[in-house]
């Protein structure tokens, strides 16, 4: 994997090029991202890993209890109202906000983080590719798909396999950081231990909070 840097996360937001209606911008577009950093990972963390990315199944959330749906489906609205800017397409916006809660809570995350997150790397653009080859709405690094998943680097940009990749990246990163969010987030960005980008994830993650009532 390469270590090369994107640059300074400052201002990578307003250099981000994405798809956009897809009709007027190609499709390998660039945008401004960190970057993990491919580490040596133990044969039992990689069969973790692994088996955390394989299942493909749609995501269908279910609940025990009408109040837990209710308020389930109260996120989906406000979420979606407050996503018309990135994404004007209902449907569109809804599959994602969907996949994004699912991809979310399997992973035992947050998800006005993830929200925040995908945010702060991609803007919510689906083909968004940084200069260190980073993918997708949460820009994981090709690196990833060779060593836990198929091998197929162009599954980054469907928006399930990005998205459960991701969360599963993040929940690792939690996991060896010992739950320290701050640490997790920088190994993410690939900026370990530098404040710029958590407080930007963090930051952005105030818009995604959900409704209190």
């Amino acid at each position: 994997m390469t270590c090369h840097r994107a640059g300074p996360v400052a201002g990578r937001r307003a250099c981000l090029i994405g798809l956009g209606a897809g009709l007027l911008l190609p499709a390998w577009t660039p945008a401004w991202a960190g970057a993990q950093v491919e580490e040596q990972l133990a044969d039992a963390v990689r069969t973790a890993l692994s088996a955390a990315v394989a299942d493909d199944a749609p995501p269908k959330p279910r609940f025990d209890h009408i109040e837990d749906r209710l308020a389930y489906l109260r996120w989906l609205g406000a979420m979606s109202e407050r996503l018309k800017r990135q994404k004007s397409e209902l449907q569109t916006r809804v599959e994602f906000l969907e996949t994004l809660w699912y991809e979310s809570k399997r992973a035992g995350l947050e998800p006005a983080l993830v929200l925040g997150l995908v945010q702060v790397e991609s803007n919510f653009r689906k083909y968004a590719i940084s200069v260190a080859g980073a993918r997708g709405y949460m820009q994981v690094m090709p690196f990833w798909m060779r060593q836990i998943g198929n091998g197929d680097v162009s599954r980054l940009f469907h928006m399930q396999t990005n998205l459960r990749f991701g969360c599963v990246i993040l929940r690792h990163y939690l996991d060896v950081e010992q739950g320290n969010l701050f640490m997790a987030l920088g190994r993410y960005n690939g900026s370990r231990g530098r404040a710029e980008y958590p407080n930007m994830v963090l930051g952005a993650r105030k818009r995604w909070l959900p409704p209190t009532a």
